[in-house]
């Protein structure tokens, strides 16, 4: 079976270990609409496609 990451997707643990913060801090910025797209699996874990992830942190480039 292919991990997240040969899917192109990362999983929250991996999202939150790159970027070297809590999964509270995740849930927060998700709140206020400051993460990166999710996709919600049926089982209710999430998944970031890697796209998506890297257009979020371009733009966080952008505005800086």
């Amino acid at each position: 079976m292919a991990t997240a990451k040969q899917r192109g997707t990362l999983t929250l643990a991996e999202l939150c270990e790159e970027l070297q913060i809590s999964r509270s801090t995740f849930y927060d910025w998700r709140a206020k609409g400051r993460a990166p797209r999710c996709l919600k699996l049926p089982n209710g874990d999430l998944r970031i496609r890697r796209a998506d992830f890297e257009r979020w942190l371009n733009a966080l480039e952008d505005a800086a």
